[in-house]
C-alpha cells in the first residue's frame, strides 16, 4: 500500500478529479468572469470590448456604493450581534444537557432548515402595514401601530433583522461544536480553582473558541457580501436601492438589465474584496505569541 501511494501517477490520477472540478467549477468560471467584464456583452449576441469602461462607470456608481454599505452593515450586524449571541446561546446550551439542550439546539437551527422563499414572505406578512404582526402587537401595547416596515426609510433595516435572524442558527451551531470539543477537565479544573462560570467563559472557553471564532467571521462577512435570495424576494433592494445588496445588484445588473459585462465586472470587484476581507481576518486573528517564537527561533 505504501509502495502503491508512493507512485507519482497513482497519486496523480487520485488527485486528477478535485483538480478537474477546481478548473471547471471554479477557475473557468471566474476567468470568464474577468474577460466578460471588459466587454459590453448583454448576455445574448456577441460581447464587445470596451476595456476598463465597466470598472470605471463601477467606481462612479452610488448605487454600487451603497449595496456595498448595506453589505459591511450587514457584516457588522453579523459579528457584532447575531455571534456574541449566538455563542452565548450555545455555551448555555452545552451546559443545559439532557432533552433540553436536543431540543433547543433544534428549536434555534430552525429556520435555517426553511426554504428561503418562505422565510422572505413570511417576513413579508409580519412586516405588512395594514395586518402585519408587528404592527398588530404594537397596537396591543397601546401604540399607532401603522409603520410601513418596508419603506425607503425603514427597509434596510428590517432586511437586517431578517438576515440576522435567519442566519442564527448557523452561527450557533458551529460554536456550539466548537464548545463541545473543548476538554471537560479544563472546566473541572477552573471549578476546583473557584473560577465563576463568567470567569470560564473568558478565560478558557472564549480563548480556546480562536480558531472557531475565526472560521464563523470569515464566512459571516462573506456571507453578508454574498446576500441575495432572501433580499430579493422581500424588498428586491428597494424602495429607491435603500435596502440594495451588492450580490442582489449584480443578478439585478446582469439577468434583469441585461449588463451582463457590467455584472461581472461587479463580480470581480466581490471576489477581489472577499479575497481581502479573508486576508485581513486572518492577519486579526494571526497568533502573536505563535510569530513571535518563530522570529526567535529564526
Amino acid at each position: 500500500m505504501t509502495k502503491l501511494y508512493s507512485n507519482k501517477k497513482v497519486i496523480a490520477l487520485l488527485i486528477l478529479p478535485g483538480i478537474l472540478l477546481f478548473v471547471f467549477a471554479i477557475l473557468a468560471p471566474i476567468c470568464l468572469s474577468v474577460y466578460y467584464g471588459f466587454t459590453n456583452y448583454s448576455g445574448m449576441g456577441t460581447a464587445a470590448w470596451v476595456g476598463i469602461k465597466n470598472y470605471k462607470e463601477l467606481f462612479k456608481d452610488e448605487v454600487f456604493w451603497l449595496a456595498l454599505r448595506n453589505s459591511l452593515l450587514l457584516a457588522i450586524g453579523f459579528i457584532c450581534i447575531q455571534h456574541p449571541l449566538a455563542m452565548i446561546v450555545a455555551a448555555v446550551l452545552d451546559k443545559l444537557g439532557g432533552r433540553g439542550e436536543s431540543f433547543f439546539r433544534c428549536v434555534f437551527f430552525i429556520p435555517n432548515v426553511i426554504s428561503v422563499a418562505v422565510i422572505a414572505y413570511l417576513w413579508k406578512f409580519i412586516y405588512n402595514p395594514d395586518f402585519g404582526l408587528l404592527n398588530n402587537i404594537i397596537k396591543m401595547f397601546g401604540g399607532k401601530g401603522d409603520t410601513n416596515w418596508l419603506s425607503a426609510q425603514n427597509a434596510i433595516w428590517a432586511v437586517l433583522v431578517v438576515l440576522i435572524w435567519h442566519g442564527f442558527g448557523w452561527g450557533m451551531l458551529i460554536y456550539y461544536t466548537g464548545i463541545k470539543n473543548i476538554d471537560p477537565e479544563l472546566y473541572e479544573a477552573s471549578e476546583i480553582d473557584g473560577a465563576n462560570k463568567v470567569q470560564t467563559f473568558f478565560r478558557i472557553t472564549l480563548p480556546l473558541m480562536k480558531p472557531v471564532i475565526q472560521v464563523n467571521v470569515t464566512m459571516a462577512i462573506i456571507s453578508a457580501l454574498k446576500q441575495m435570495e432572501t433580499v430579493y424576494l422581500l424588498t428586491k433592494g428597494g424602495p429607491n436601492n435603500r435596502s440594495q445588496f451588492t450580490a442582489n445588484y449584480l443578478y439585478q445588473q446582469a439577468f434583469d438589465a441585461f449588463r451582463y459585462g457590467y455584472g461581472n465586472a461587479i463580480g470581480v470587484v466581490f471576489i477581489i474584496i472577499c479575497l481581502l476581507v479573508t486576508v485581513l481576518v486572518n492577519w486579526v486573528f494571526k497568533d502573536r505569541d505563535e510569530v513571535k517564537l518563530r522570529r526567535a527561533k529564526a
